[in-house]
């Protein structure tokens, strides 16, 4: 579980970027900060980590104040994937994955070894291993970032828009991958985005930030839907503009969802029975 008590920061030039921020982080799950530019979600990420630190107020991480831990050594226990993958561009994929682990004092061989089952981990045939970031495209290069967020294999995995530099057909298909894995992999994931279907899609909790980091709204994505706390939550998720309240229309070709203006939104289907045990 991650906490954050009254936490404000404040930088140099005067701005503040969080002002007495509240928070429980619940362990296991996916959070997602979702807001416009301005709204603190990129510095509170940062500050779980402490590649930004507080001014005031208190962040810890199942009940240990991150402000006594050696910043170097916490960031090397939690994961991290920022957008544009952050891969360094002289390394080798094998060699991007396997970093971490070696500066923890992972054998290179034993560290070069779980690289490879990571990148199965993610979707990448172990072909690319040996390529460099530059001859990837956009969604490899940011499966390979996952996969390195990965590598220590760390109880909170932060990711920062990792898919907003990849066109929109790539992007679904990491969303359907994150989902997978945390299925899979059962992590703490504390997700940036300024894309509020992007959060609702991913998030089990959803945190809506107003500039300054203030909170607008917590909640699983159907209590948002249904009971937007005000109108800047309800114009946020897009209530005020109809995009969530769908009605059946019948076609020629079957009933389709469409929008308060009419737009085709989605189709309706059966349900799928849950796997048998």
């Amino acid at each position: 579980m991650i906490e954050f008590r009254s936490v404000t920061k404040k930088f140099p030039d005067g701005t503040v970027a969080v002002r007495d921020f509240d928070l429980v982080i619940p362990s296991r799950k996916t959070t997602v900060f979702v807001g416009s530019s301005g709204s603190g979600k990129t510095t509170l990420l940062r500050m779980i980590n402490r590649m930004v630190d507080p001014t005031s107020g208190s962040i810890s991480i199942d009940g240990e104040d991150t402000s006594t831990l050696e910043p170097v050594a916490l960031r090397r226990r939690i994961g991290y994937v920022m957008q544009n993958s952050g891969l360094l561009p002289h390394f080798k994929v094998i060699e991007n994955v396997a970093t971490v682990p070696i500066l923890n004092g992972v054998p290179r061989r034993r560290a070069h070894q779980e690289a490879l089952t990571l990148l199965d981990t993610v979707g990448l045939d172990r072909s690319l291993a040996d390529r460099y970031p530059s001859q990837l495209s956009g969604g490899q290069q940011q499966r390979v970032g996952v996969a390195r967020g990965l590598a220590a294999d760390p109880n909170i995995l932060l990711m920062d828009e990792p898919f907003g530099a990849v066109d929109p057909i790539v992007r679904a298909e990491l969303q359907v991958e994150l989902i997978r894995l945390q299925r899979d992999l059962d992590k703490t994931v504390v997700f940036v985005t300024h894309d509020i279907d992007e959060a609702f899609l991913l998030g089990d909790q959803v945190v809506i930030l107003e500039t300054g980091g203030l909170i607008a709204q917590v909640g699983s994505p159907s209590e948002i839907m249904a009971a937007p706390t005000n109108e800047f939550v309800a114009n946020f998720i897009g209530a005020e503009r109809g995009k969530r309240a769908l009605s059946i229309r019948s076609t020629g070709s079957g009933d389709i969802l469409v929008d308060s203006s009419g737009r085709a939104a989605g189709i309706l289907v059966a349900p799928t029975a849950p796997d048998a045990e």
